[in-house]
Order: structure tokens, then C-alpha cells, then sequence
């Protein structure tokens, strides 16, 4: 019996060609910290997280990184094999230990020419992630790092589907490509405003309402631009 669906790109999909990609998927757990691909290398699977969730990661100089995406329930890890190109351009990160439908890249290959309507809503979800990397591009550049917190924090949030997530000052700071002492001082200030609860890396959004107001305009753009995009 295949798996049943919780990720929105499947659960979108027209009743046969979403049983026939379940049939091909096999469910995984994944680990916090799991690397699921790393540049250059060859993609092996396509994920679709279910209740896990991916960081996408570009290195910088060999010697640092930063977080350019995160993959959750929203949508799914490998899709430039839609396009023939099966060489990971980023690093994938496992950032909340989950379930996920896993996806041999060759199965995937053979689905996507079966199925129109998969192909239709991957190019679609293809355009979404450019969309989301050119904004999270430009906010790395102009925006204070506390305001990138909050906005990390709550796309983290919205793929953990809880109020109660991990993550060191060290991942955060390395997510966001600056110092720990940045991340401390921004987590220190959004918590004594009673927007967040922190202690030994365990985060509690307290109020999310003063959350979005902290955050940059990123995190809206960055769900307007999958509604467009997916509607």
C-alpha cells in the first residue's frame, strides 16, 4: 500500500498521478544535522518533507555558509531534476529531524514523464524557489540581522507546525552567515520582548503577531510569492 500523502505538492497532485508518486516514494526519518546533499555531487533522491524540514545552504570560500532556503512540507528537495540536471547545486541540511516520502532519482525521472500534471506544478514550484533565493539574496545584504531572526524564526516555525523548535545560537549563526555574538545579541533582544523563549537551544515563539512585526518584509514576500506561484 503506498504512503499516504502530507506534503502540499503531492497532496495537489490529481488522485492517479498522486497514487502512482506515493507508490514510487518510500517513507524515511531524518536526523537534525543529516546532510542530504552537498554541491556538485549527484542527487541520488528527491524528498518531499512531511514533517521534516531542510535547510538549502550555499558555502562561501570553503570556510563559512549561509542559509539561502528552507524546505518543509511546502514543497521538495531535488527539483532541478525536472530540468535533466542532476548535480546538486547546494547543500542540504536536515534542520528539523522528521518524516519524509523519499524518491529514487530515476523513479522520479520516470514519473515527471508520465505524469503532465507533475511536471506542470514542479515548473511552477521551480519558479517559487527562484523567486525565494533572489529574496533571500537581497536580504542578506540590506537587512539588520535581527530582523532576518525573526524571519528565520518564523518560516522555521511554519515547517515545524509548532510553537517549540531546536537551534544553537551556533546553527542560527551559521544559517544566517554571521558572528554567534549577532545571533545573541538579536535572540536576546526578541526575548526580552517577550517574543520568544530560549534556553539551551530549545525556542518557544511566545508572540507570533510581534514576531511578524519584528521580522523583515521577506517573510511576507516570500509567502506571497508561493501563493502566487502554487494557486
Amino acid at each position: 500500500m503506498a504512503p499516504a500523502a502530507a506534503n502540499r505538492l503531492i497532496e495537489a497532485l490529481p488522485y492517479k498521478d498522486r497514487r502512482r508518486l506515493l507508490a514510487a516514494c518510500e517513507p524515511v526519518e531524518l536526523a537534525f544535522a543529516d546532510v542530504l546533499a552537498e554541491p556538485g555531487e549527484r542527487i541520488h533522491h528527491a524528498f518531499f518533507p512531511t514533517t521534516s524540514y531542510i535547510s538549502l545552504i550555499t558555502p562561501i570560500d570553503g570556510c563559512a555558509s549561509l542559509e539561502v532556503g528552507l524546505v518543509g512540507d511546502e514543497g521538495m528537495l531535488g527539483i532541478s531534476l525536472i530540468l535533466g540536471v542532476d548535480i546538486s547545486p547546494l547543500s542540504a541540511l536536515v534542520q528539523g529531524a522528521g518524516l519524509a516520502l523519499r524518491m529514487e532519482a530515476a523513479s522520479f525521472r520516470r514519473e515527471l514523464a508520465f505524469s503532465p500534471a507533475l511536471q506542470g506544478m514542479l515548473k511552477r514550484y521551480l519558479h517559487v524557489v527562484m523567486g525565494q533565493l533572489a529574496q533571500s539574496a537581497a536580504c542578506a545584504r540590506f537587512h539588520v540581522v535581527e530582523a532576518r531572526l525573526a524571519r528565520c524564526l518564523l518560516m522555521t516555525q511554519d515547517r515545524a507546525q509548532s510553537d517549540a523548535f531546536y537551534g544553537t545560537h551556533e546553527f542560527l549563526a551559521s544559517m544566517l552567515g554571521v558572528r554567534r555574538v549577532g545571533v545573541t545579541k538579536a535572540a536576546t533582544s526578541l526575548q526580552n520582548r517577550k517574543l520568544i523563549g530560549y534556553s539551551r537551544g530549545n525556542i518557544r515563539i511566545l508572540d507570533r503577531g510581534g514576531l511578524e512585526a519584528a521580522s523583515c518584509g521577506c517573510y511576507e514576500a516570500d509567502n506571497a510569492t508561493y501563493a502566487r506561484g502554487m494557486a
